[in-house]
């Protein structure tokens, strides 16, 4: 079975974008997802870039349109400045990483519900009823919010440390078993070629 690593970030606007598209992929090709929520920003402290708001005002412009251009592309609702962005990501991803391993629900729903919550709701996903919301949207126990931290802060760390030597930089990222990178929402397509071409 072919395995895909992908990293990504509960606060990504890009992720959001992404929607379900790679599980909708993985299935196709009878492929597993390996999720790794990381801390974005420390990703880009770590890899040369920077957080959105420390950009060029050319580059934060652009960013929106490119984010409308593709909320457009994808149908689905965006709200380029949301109220709870950026916040804290900690507690969102530490419920998904009790959530993968508790497991009995559905992984891509759960952080497409996070990263809706943010960027088409208006919520706060460092607030533990909104985490608790989001859990059982995707048939998890809502009480995974208050559970597993000091493993999930382990785990978090690590995905971060996994991602600089993987030759991550941004999010959403996807990494094929055979070593295939794809960063971003919109090379998923191409990622779905690849594994096409990989099959027998």
């Amino acid at each position: 079975m072919s395995r895909i690593t992908f990293y990504f970030s509960t606060l990504s606007p890009f992720t959001y974008l992404a929607g379900t598209r790679l599980e909708e992929i993985a299935a196709r090709h009878g492929a597993e997802i390996l999720y790794k929520p990381l801390d974005i920003m420390a990703l880009f402290g770590r890899t040369g870039g920077s957080p959105p708001k420390d950009r060029h005002p050319s580059r934060q412009q652009y960013r929106l349109i490119e984010m409308q251009r593709q909320a457009k592309k994808a149908g689905l609702m965006l709200n380029l400045k949301p109220a709870f962005w950026p916040t804290n990501p900690a507690p969102s991803s530490y419920a998904f990483i009790a959530a993968q391993t508790a497991g009995g629900g559905d992984l891509g729903k759960l952080h497409h519900a996070l990263t809706r919550a943010v960027w088409a709701e208006d919520k706060n996903i460092a607030e533990d009823g909104v985490i608790r919301g989001c859990l059982e949207s995707a048939g998890f126990d809502a009480a995974l919010a208050d559970s597993g931290l000091l493993t999930g802060a382990e785990t978090y760390a690590q995905n971060l440390e996994e991602a600089v030597s993987a030759g991550v930089f941004g999010a959403p990222f996807y990494i094929t078993d055979d070593g295939a990178r794809f960063w971003g929402q919109d090379r998923l397509e191409e990622l779905d070629q690849h594994l096409s071409d990989r099959a027998p």
